[in-house]
């Protein structure tokens, strides 16, 4: 209608409705194989559309794997019981709420069910770990994915008042991948690191300044070096900060507790670990994710391509950066390193180089407590070490010395329970 005209009589609309219409049954036949054909076309793309949502969805589906403690839940010895009724009620219950936490979210068409694998105990109370299936239609996107399911799942858990979930204790999968994957890796001798490229870094601010590296390895739980805390191990005097830029954080939590390992002594180099935990955990984005803790057993070859990060300085006694830092050095073996030209027998089994003999790259002042890491043939990256000492920085024969992760995984096991 005309802006400013009266409303047409019906009896105008109908004879130029019917102007569009065939008028002799010859011309209306033909109208049919038009309309026909346009119907054929119609059904032909949705067919087309369907095929290729299901052959992008794939057959081979995703399981995610999560687990977390509910406190107002007493643990009883029948939930080690699988086909007891005790189990059944708990598994019921999740699976509920499961199945209400994704039917309402953008992930229901994805989502196919949940199962409570296993009950487990953590101080009297009940821990439970589970499955969720979802149909593999991310191929392409899987990270972004990933963030969805933790994200949905983290909000929903965390305002739950039927089960008090304990949201620190939340474990997702997941582990070690990253939302990008840049071109190419040319910290001293290093180049500025992209957002998102390596999500599990974090940085130790004492009164608000950058002290030390970490690596994010739960929602709660970092890993650093223990040298870190020998002016402070109060943790009211820390924060953590994360992101790209130090100057523009991406996320900030105070710090709840600092364990040091016992055996550490400065400044002597051997123990050199601590882990923090945070106030309250954190919520995991593209640029922020945990890195995967290798097993004790396994193992980074000597000679292979490691990366190491942080915002120490470009060379000794120079200037730090404020965006983070990549360098891609190689794994040295202990007994190259430990030669009269290199440290000369001071390299010990808890202990880890990597770098070049004739310097280039390597991790510097700042730097420390911040993660060695290493991408295993699936495009996941594992922590191998941790920054902890050098002969200045990237000097010929003086490669960066870091703490071995695999030897002290027991350690980390028993004082963060991952």
């Amino acid at each position: 209608m005309a802006r400013g005209q009266p409303r047409r009589s019906e009896e105008p609309w109908t004879a130029l409705r019917n102007r569009t219409e065939c008028k002799t049954k010859i011309k209306l036949t033909k109208c049919g194989k038009i309309t026909l054909g346009i119907l054929t076309a119609v059904i032909a793309a949705v067919v087309i559309g369907l095929i290729a949502y299901f052959a992008a969805c794939g057959k081979t589906p995703f399981y995610y794997h999560v687990s977390f403690k509910v406190n107002n839940i007493d643990y009883d010895s029948k939930f080690a019981k699988p086909y007891s009724q005790e189990y059944m009620d708990l598994n019921k219950r999740i699976v509920s709420l499961m199945n209400e936490t994704f039917h309402e979210s953008k992930l229901r068409k994805q989502y196919v069910k949940a199962h409570t694998v296993q009950v487990s105990k953590a101080k009297g109370k009940v821990v439970i770990h589970g499955v969720l299936k979802f149909k593999s239609c991310y191929k392409n996107n899987v990270e972004k994915f990933w963030d969805s399911v933790e994200t949905i799942l983290y909000q929903k858990l965390k305002s739950q008042t039927g089960l008090l979930i304990d949201s620190s204790s939340f474990k997702f999968s997941g582990c070690g991948r990253r939302t990008i994957t840049p071109g190419g890796h040319k910290v001293a001798g290093g180049e500025d690191a992209e957002e998102g490229e390596w999500p599990w870094q974090a940085s130790l601010q004492q009164n608000n300044v950058h002290r030390c590296g970490a690596t994010l390895i739960s929602n709660s739980w970092l890993i650093t070096a223990a040298h870190c805390f020998v002016r402070s191990a109060n943790p009211k005097d820390w924060k953590v900060s994360f992101g790209l830029l130090l100057s523009k954080p991406q996320a900030q939590r105070a710090v709840k507790s600092i364990v040091i390992h016992e055996n550490y002594s400065y400044p002597a180099h051997n123990n050199d670990i601590a882990v923090v935990r945070l106030s309250s955990p954190v919520l995991y984005e593209s640029n922020i994710r945990r890195v995967c803790l290798p097993e004790a057993t396994q193992k980074f070859p000597p000679n292979s391509d490691v990366v190491v990060t942080g915002w120490g300085t470009l060379k000794s006694d120079g200037d730090s950066p404020n965006i983070l830092q990549k360098g891609r050095v190689k794994i040295i073996d202990n007994k190259t390193c430990n030669s009269g030209k290199a440290y000369g027998g001071v390299i010990t089994p808890g202990m880890l180089c990597a770098g070049f003999l004739e310097g280039r790259v390597d991790a510097c002042q700042g730097d420390s407590g911040g993660p060695l890491v290493s991408e295993d043939s699936k495009g996941i990256w594992f922590l191998a070490g941790i920054v902890s000492w050098g002969d200045e920085c990237a000097l010929p024969n003086k490669p960066g010395v870091y703490t071995r992760v695999t030897h002290y995984r027991d350690w980390i096991s028993s004082k963060t329970g991952l």
